[in-house]
């Protein structure tokens, strides 16, 4: 079998239990290299990790012929070049969410993936979660009988848990990540709509900045009509009292309710005439290694892409129609 030597583009916060250990945990694969445009922090996970080269250029990592595979872990401003500059170099290339600012940005990653022949996997991880395996189980056993329609709330107060902070804070420059919070944390609640329901027939919203404690937009309603008929309603606000925090994914069937939150430990809930249920399944202790082992196989040639640009440009675009200026 192949070994899919990694090297990581932008080995920051993210990369220290979510995702960075499961390239070296995962069979068959091993972390080579590391970059991080500060030298320093870039050298400390290097001998954390037992990572044996670091960079703090990324030039320096794609050169490196005994890297086949590089994980693009930077702001979403520099997703598509790096994206690009890796398949020229002859590697495969997963990357995290939001993939790119925009949709449209990704016609170029779609592009060179054709003209370069290599392989791209966007890092839409929940797709592999073994709690959120369940849910779309159950979704397709037909517990809940036909699916109707969904309600997604996120409601976070300014400051909050769920959201990684950074020095810069580029979450919140719109420069930097396509928009604010919701450009950050929608992907992966957007991605399984579209994966478990189909694709988008119709979508409308709007983004506004009603707090006003930065750049981004604060708050976002959408709406949808999903190719399996399932109506999709959504609003996020990242500016409200702590109070009024909520996390919350409502399935509405013909004959019940599914009920899942996206952040932290997932519950789901299960309600129907026979009763209530309640199933909690642990994430993995590093919640992207099950997504990475797909991405190694798919790299390997042994399944087929688990989450392709295609498919992340489709929850691009339905991230654009949600947050059109008011």
């Amino acid at each position: 079998m192949k070994q899919i030597r990694w090297g990581i583009i932008g080995v920051g916060d993210v990369c220290e239990v979510k995702s960075g250990p499961g390239f070296y945990k995962a069979p068959g694969s091993e972390l080579h290299a590391v970059m991080r445009r500060n030298g320093d922090k870039a050298r400390d996970y290097a001998q954390r990790h037992q990572v044996p080269l670091w960079y703090d250029n990324a030039e320096a990592l794609l050169a490196n012929p005994d890297i086949n595979a590089v994980y693009i872990a930077t702001p979403p401003a520099q997703h598509k070049d790096y994206a690009i500059a890796a398949m020229q170099a002859g590697k495969d290339v997963y990357i995290e969410k939001p993939v790119t600012l925009n949709a449209a940005e990704c016609d170029a990653i779609i592009a060179a993936e054709k003209t370069t022949g290599r392989k791209v996997v966007a890092a839409h991880y929940r797709r592999y979660v073994p709690c959120f395996i369940k849910m779309h189980d159950l979704i397709r056993s037909g517990v809940i009988g036909d699916p109707l329609m969904v309600q997604l709330e996120m409601l976070q107060p300014a400051v909050s848990k769920i959201i990684t902070t950074t020095e810069d804070n580029w979450r919140v420059n719109p420069e930097l990540s396509g928009g604010g919070l919701f450009h950050d944390l929608s992907p992966h609640q957007l991605d399984l709509m579209l994966y478990w329901f189909g694709q988008v027939i119709n979508a409308s919203g709007f983004g506004t900045n009603q707090r006003q404690f930065n750049r981004a937009d604060d708050a976002v309603h959408g709406w949808a009509k999903l190719e399996s008929g399932v109506l999709l309603q959504g609003r996020w606000h990242f500016a409200v009292a702590p109070e009024q925090t909520r996390d919350q994914c409502e399935i509405i069937g013909t004959a019940g309710k599914l009920t899942i939150n996206f952040f932290g430990q997932q519950v789901i809930r299960i309600s129907t005439r026979s009763g209530d249920e309640e199933i909690v399944i642990p994430n993995p202790q590093h919640i992207q290694q099950p997504m990475i082992e797909q991405v190694n196989a798919y790299f390997r040639a042994e399944r087929d892409n688990p989450c392709s640009i295609a498919d992340a440009q489709k929850v691009m675009q339905l991230i654009d129609r949600f947050s059109q200026p008011l």
